[in-house]
C-alpha cells in the first residue's frame, strides 16, 4: 500500500522544486508532475513528488484525520513513549 499526504508549500524553487511544510517538517520536492502551483497551495506527495493540487479544506479534513489515527495508534501504548 502507498501513502501520499497533502502538504502545503513553502516556496517555489528552480527546476519545478518546491519546499513544502507538513507539521513542522519541511521538504524539497518535485512538482513536474502538476501545473500551476503556487506558495500557499497543497499539493498531495508521494516519494518526493506532487500529484496534484489539493483543496485547502480537503487538506485540513485529511491532515486531521492522519493526526486522529496516530493518536488512536498510541492509545494503548505506553505514555512515556509519545
Amino acid at each position: 500500500m502507498c501513502l501520499a499526504i497533502p502538504a502545503q508549500v513553502v516556496e517555489l524553487r528552480d527546476n519545478d522544486n518546491a519546499l513544502v511544510d507538513l507539521a513542522g517538517v519541511r521538504k524539497e520536492i518535485s512538482l513536474a508532475l502538476v501545473d500551476g502551483v503556487a506558495v500557499g497551495d497543497y499539493v498531495i506527495v508521494h516519494v518526493g513528488y506532487a500529484l496534484n493540487k489539493l483543496d485547502p479544506d480537503e487538506a485540513a479534513k485529511t491532515l486531521k484525520l492522519f493526526a486522529e489515527l496516530g493518536d488512536a495508534a498510541f492509545a494503548d501504548a505506553d505514555p512515556t513513549l509519545h
